[in-house]
């Protein structure tokens, strides 16, 4: 009864537990006042000393029950259990109704010790019951039942409490499993809040770049055209300069925006760091980076598309290639860079790859490549490896 379930941290009782728990204790207190009653009653002729032994046993159970000790320490539990124990068998000695006070207390033995010291205590107590039944018995009135009672009694309690360890053992397990889900759903949530927080600034990144900087350049360009066709004294000439230079700094101005919507990956140093990182963190296969030709600094939706084609690529080599090593190389020419990610994995045929998941497939990373003016190739063949190519063209300021 009460709790009946070991457990290093004490957990709050719950509504059942309660009930239980009072349940037991009025169990024994009733068959301590029927056991005190009885005697009293058929004046037995030792009336007395029943009635003492009863209260004796009931100081006893109170006190345990109302010192916090007995709960939280196993050595005072079993303490407490040694002093019930000896008021028992002074009741026992001087009635045969004591016999009755075995069931309460084999649940007692099973709560607070532990399980095989528990079926021995409840053992030595059934035969402590069967003892005290038959030292009292007449000659002539032992029946098979003096024995069966307390027997039976102990294996009903221990069947009892093993049942009951056991659901709640798994109810345990199920209040952890609603946790952990719980806590994955919190943190799936904020992955994919986080996720569209870094998509949208992808966006707004390339959104600044491909129409306001892109058009503010171009206002540079024409100005300036239009200003080598007009005669050193025009005019005009002032205005177009002021013209230009509040275009300048618009232009300017447009860049630190697509800078501070840059990938977190991108934003302590060079796109060639982050692919070096990328290698350095990834699961599964061997990853090395190369570096080829003289870096330049690129645009930011160059890097942000050159950094999320080699995630997505290498994250379907830890996936799907079983490879032992890839190697991820970015080379600079005149006029172009070029990424190329090569696995010596199990491979596949190009021409019936599946999209992919998440974004992470063929078409995303040939998406990213082609919205810059860009060139994706795939190579593959079941059991040859994978090599993946972007090359993007160079922005002229860049070249």
């Amino acid at each position: 009864m009460a709790v009946i379930a070991e457990s290093p941290v004490p957990r709050p009782l719950t509504p059942v537990s309660r009930v239980l728990r009072l349940c037991l204790h009025a169990l024994l207190f009733g068959l301590l006042a029927l056991a005190a009653g009885r005697a009293v009653t058929d004046s037995a002729p030792c009336a007395g000393w029943v009635v003492a032994a009863c209260a004796v046993l009931a100081a006893v159970y109170a006190a345990g029950v109302l010192t916090p000790a007995v709960h939280r320490s196993p050595r005072a539990g079993a303490l407490w259990l040694a002093g019930l124990g000896a008021a028992w068998a002074g009741l026992l000695v001087v009635s045969p109704d004591g016999l009755w006070i075995a069931f309460p207390l084999y649940f007692l033995e099973l709560h607070l010790l532990r399980l095989r010291w528990g079926v021995a205590a409840v053992a030595v107590t059934a035969c402590a019951a069967i003892g005290g039944f038959l030292a009292h018995a007449q000659s002539g009135a032992v029946s098979p039942g003096a024995f069966l009672g307390p027997l039976l009694g102990g294996a009903v309690a221990v069947a009892t409490v093993l049942g009951y360890q056991a659901l709640y053992r798994e109810s345990e397990r199920r209040r952890e499993l609603i946790e952990e889900l719980i806590a994955t759903r919190a943190e799936l949530a904020a992955a994919e809040r986080d996720a569209g927080i870094l998509a949208e600034r992808e966006r707004l990144a390339r959104e600044i770049h491909d129409t306001l900087a892109q058009g503010l350049s171009s206002i540079q360009l024409l100005l300036r055209a239009a200003e080598r066709s007009l005669p050193q004294d025009a005019p005009a000439l002032e205005h177009i300069g002021r013209a230009r230079e509040a275009a300048q700094e618009n232009l300017a101005e447009a860049r630190r925006f697509v800078r501070a919507l840059t990938p977190p990956d991108l934003e302590h140093g060079s796109l060639a760091a982050a692919l070096e990182r990328l290698c350095t963190a990834a699961p599964g296969p061997r990853a090395r980076f190369c570096l080829s030709g003289a870096p330049r600094v690129l645009p930011t939706p160059y890097e942000v598309a050159l950094l999320r084609i080699a995630q997505s690529a290498l994250a379907n080599v830890v996936r799907h290639a079983r490879a032992d090593r890839a190697e991820i190389t970015l080379t600079f020419m005149d006029a172009s860079v070029t990424l190329d990610i090569v696995d010596d994995g199990t491979g596949f045929d190009p021409s019936c790859a599946p999209g992919g998941e998440g974004g992470f497939g063929l078409p995303a990373m040939r998406s990213r490549a082609e919205t810059l003016g860009g060139l994706f190739t795939v190579e593959s063949a079941p059991g040859q490896g994978t090599a993946v190519a972007v090359t993007l063209p160079l922005p002229l300021e860049a070249s």
